[in-house]
């Protein structure tokens, strides 16, 4: 069995930077004080959706290590640690756990893409080695890494370590997901997309314990709420709080197409695909929240792109305004005006 319960709703967060590229580690610090005050279940700094690939060690090192002086012990902290290279990732788990955290999100290496063998003797098993009391979340998630390591691997891996607490399952393969839970019984399996939380949860072949959100970073409690109600076999109830964050979820990746113009004049059209943390990111800075700009390579994104953000917003404000509403208590904003503020939205484009 593991050595801990894993579970609930555990919230990616953005990394906040200041106009000139810095790390806002003030409005990092009030974003984490949001999350606690919704009831979040756990925080995870420097994950994907903290674009961690482009944080310098030290940077990377202090938001470890300030998230976990913040929370304390009001919420848990998760530290993403995951690299494409075991000694950088062996690097950063050792800055978590002298921050006082023990537990871990691993990613697979991305690029070099190994062996679901090797992902599970050099880096995940060398991982656990190197640390005896270190515990890991294993965060599955081709679609961006290009390799992904097999539940077979993995059963394998928490047979021989109660320290395997978790998947995080950004596949989207619920067939995938089923195996897992077939394989091993005792596996706490967390949904990695938003949007697939309630199915994933209410499936009788996986039984989800919960979500590491992007979504949470603006709806802490109703994500908090959707995941506690689910796992109470309140699944009536789970459902309907899934239904009013559909718009929010469905967000998380913007997809649009975009007109280019060809030395000569001749128009052709492409699809712009802004993945997280674009539209989050962009959502935080119109809201009010700290989240500033993205780093390199990331940009900004269309006018068209900031739009179906903007309605995303507008659709649940407007028919769950409780959804948005703590937002506007904790941060003093007024939310149907910053929504509806083209100069805001302006901001977000380019």
């Amino acid at each position: 069995m593991p050595a801990y319960d894993f579970k609930g709703t555990w919230t990616a967060l953005v990394t906040p930077f200041n106009k000139d590229g810095s790390v806002d580690l003030a409005g990092f610090e009030k974003n984490i004080e949001f999350q606690i005050a919704q009831g979040i279940t756990g925080v995870l700094p420097v994950g994907t959706t903290g674009e961690s690939p482009t944080l310098e060690e030290k940077e990377h090192a202090s938001l470890i290590k300030n998230a976990k002086k913040i929370a304390g012990k009001r919420c848990e902290v998760l530290a993403g640690t995951g690299s494409n290279s075991t000694r950088e990732a062996i690097n950063y788990c050792g800055h978590a756990l002298s921050a006082g955290i023990d537990k871990v999100l691993l990613v697979d290496c991305y690029y070099n893409g190994p062996s679901t063998l090797e992902l599970r003797e050099e880096y995940y098993r060398a991982i656990l080695e190197e640390f005896k009391n270190i515990m890991i979340v294993i965060y599955v998630i081709p679609g961006r890494t290009g390799t992904a390591i097999s539940p077979a691997d993995i059963a394998i891996l928490s047979g021989m370590y109660d320290r395997v607490l978790a998947i995080k399952e950004a596949t989207g393969d619920l067939g995938r997901m089923e195996e897992e839970r077939a394989m091993m019984p005792s596996m706490s399996i967390m949904s990695g997309d938003d949007d697939k939380t309630c199915e994933m949860m209410t499936n009788a072949k996986i039984r989800s314990q919960g979500v590491i959100s992007v979504t949470s970073n603006i709806a802490p409690k109703a994500v908090q709420e959707m995941v506690s109600s689910l796992l109470a076999g309140n699944i009536e109830r789970g459902k309907a709080l899934a239904q009013k964050l559909k718009p929010l979820f469905s967000v998380v990746t913007v997809k649009v197409p975009s007109k280019r113009t060809l030395p000569g004049g001749k128009e052709t059209t492409v699809e712009d695909r802004f993945r997280n943390p674009m539209a989050i990111k962009a959502a935080m800075n119109v809201l009010g929240l700290a989240a500033g700009p993205a780093r390199r390579p990331l940009g900004k994104l269309t006018r068209d792109g900031a739009l179906v953000v903007q309605n995303a917003l507008k659709a649940v404000h407007e028919s769950s305004p409780e959804i948005l509403g703590p937002i506007e208590d904790f941060y003093k904003v007024d939310i149907k005006k910053r929504i509806n503020d083209d100069a805001l939205w302006a901001g977000q484009v380019y």
